[in-house]
């Protein structure tokens, strides 16, 4: 178990790394970096190679944006399988709809539970 904790923490924080080292030294914006670690995911998952990773990291590999684009990829993967052309529009979301109805429905809690405040 301690090795697969480790596993995962250095997975998790070279992808954190690189996050990191792209917006102190990249003119790219969060958001441009954010999108383009989902759009990795996506690519390496199409090529077989973000699988591997997982398999060895676990959550290292898996929390951080480049896991959600492997969950959409894996999705879209198994729809298509299933239902032909049709999974293409339908697997990623099916997929990733309980992970995205978590972080909204946790939004929703912190908005009601939280004041707002004025940005300064």
């Amino acid at each position: 178990m301690i090795l697969a904790i480790l596993k995962a923490f250095l997975i998790g924080g070279v992808i954190c790394a690189v996050g990191q080292v792209l917006i102190d030294y990249t003119k790219l914006t969060p958001a441009r970096i954010l999108t383009s670690f989902v759009v990795t995911g996506v690519i390496l998952s199409a090529l077989g190679l973000y699988k591997p990773l997982v398999d060895f990291a676990g959550a290292g590999a898996t929390v951080p944006l480049t896991g959600f684009g492997h969950l959409l990829a894996e999705g879209v993967r198994k729809a298509v399988r299933e239902n032909g052309s049709f999974g293409i529009l339908s697997g990623g979301m099916t997929a990733a709809s309980g992970g995205i109805t978590a972080a909204l429905a946790a939004g929703l809690a912190a908005s009601l539970l939280f004041k707002r405040r004025a940005k300064a």
